[in-house]
């Protein structure tokens, strides 16, 4: 079986799917499949030299896995250099992809929220079918990070009609939670398209370090007798991080309590300054670190914090709930309590979940947490991922699905079994 994925990033480049696309590329053609990736040339994250010397790699063959890649425009922060980029991604992808022979399905993410209406035409034209792996769900995303203010504006609305088309092309689509999957129900996706696999991580790669042997103590000189709340991810509109900050104000006369943040994003230094003009001294901010630190990360906190705005519960499951919990670390989550994410602390018994953009709830469930003194290792977490969210179970899911998909197969899928 012959698989073209149209990406709109890769290899150099890292956005939030690309370990998880890495993984499912090495077990495809572990399991004799034939890979093709049509992609631009790197821009996101990368040097200006690493840039410059891709502008001359017109085909690679990576990991067996065959590359092709085109000359497009460097991604700016400017929303319309970024639109146009996409679109002309989308022209020069297409055309390459129709000089494909021999495929059997297009494979694509969303993202950017334009890909897979596109990957749709060119599965269309090869007449093939096309996977979508859906990993936010557009134009929701649109309101929960504040970009439109109501599902009345023009661009929600053409957000919507590119939405359904997409799903109108697609013979699957894998989402990533059950929460996903009901809304898309909900909006009349049909249920034989949908397929429900959570996104995974590699548990023999995340795995509980001892304070003992935990270098970042030392490292930031932090006093391993504290009770360490620790927060890594961004700082952006729809995170709505800065929960953190307020409710670190409302803890700041309890010197045992420190929170450790590891952060990035558009907001992160309007919080660090917020942090610095409230002089709360029972925070210390570091950037974020590098992916293969992420157990040394979670593994210093009594407890690890997730945050989200009340908004995103409907249409967000975040995918460091997997990495906290293959910690063993218990996790106290500012997110909205009818969300999937809470129903799989409560399921799991790893942690709670406090109201959603209330930092006095937050604070509340922080010094709960202190009073009880949890030792921050709570052993059925990590068996709760390996039996539900490991590397071997996800990318197994992925390629059955896939597999499936091309022998035109019917994938009914309630969501009811999946995590």
């Amino acid at each position: 079986m012959k698989l073209l994925f149209l990406n709109a990033y890769f290899y150099p480049e890292v956005i939030a799917f690309s370990h998880l696309e890495q993984d499912l590329m090495e077990g495809l053609v572990n399991a004799g499949h034939s890979l093709s990736v049509i992609c631009p040339t790197p821009s996101r994250g990368v040097s200006k030299e690493i840039s410059r010397k891709y502008t001359k790699i017109k085909h690679e063959t990576l990991n067996g896995v065959e590359v092709h890649r085109f000359r497009a425009p460097c991604e700016g922060k400017n929303p319309l250099i970024r639109a146009f980029r996409y679109f002309w991604c989308h022209f020069r992808g297409d055309m390459i992809a129709k000089r494909q022979k021999d495929v059997d399905a297009v494979f694509a993410v969303s993202a950017p929220p334009t890909q897979g209406y596109f990957a749709g035409k060119v599965a269309k034209k090869l007449g093939v079918p096309l996977i979508y792996s859906l990993q936010d769900i557009f134009p929701g995303t649109l309101i929960s990070t504040g970009l439109v203010s109501s599902d009345r504006s023009f661009l929600y609305r053409l957000g919507s009609l590119i939405e359904k088309k997409t799903y109108e092309r697609c013979r699957m689509i894998i989402v990533l939670s059950k929460t996903v999957h009901r809304n898309l129900i909900d909006k009349g996706v049909q249920k034989e398209k949908l397929t429900t696999v959570c996104n995974w991580i590699d548990p023999d790669e995340v795995r509980p370090v001892s304070r003992a042997d935990n270098r970042l103590f030392d490292e930031f000189h932090i006093d391993r007798n504290k009770f360490v709340a620790v927060y890594a991810g961004s700082f952006g509109i729809s995170h709505g991080a800065d929960v953190l900050l307020y409710a670190a104000e409302k803890l700041k006369e309890n010197t045992e309590i420190l929170f450790v943040i590891f952060g990035a994003g558009t907001e992160y230094d309007k919080a660090k300054k917020l942090a610095e003009e409230k002089d709360l001294t029972n925070i210390r901010m570091f950037p974020l670190l590098p992916a293969e630190r992420i157990s040394e990360v979670y593994s210093m906190g009594d407890v690890a914090l997730i945050i989200g705005k009340k908004m995103m519960g409907s249409v967000a499951m975040p995918s460091k709930t997997w990495s906290i919990m293959a910690c063993n670390t218990p996790i106290i989550a500012s997110f909205a309590p009818e969300s999937e994410l809470a129903a799989i602390l409560r399921e799991s018994g790893t942690g709670i979940c406090a109201e959603a953009e209330d930092p006095a709830a937050l604070a509340e469930a922080i010094k709960d947490a202190f009073r009880r003194r949890f030792d921050g290792k709570n052993t059925a977490a990590r068996d709760y991922v390996k039996a539900h969210a490991s590397k071997k179970v996800g990318v197994a899911k992925y390629i059955s699905c896939i597999e499936n998909a091309c022998k035109n197969l019917e994938t009914p899928d309630d969501g009811e079994n999946a995590v």
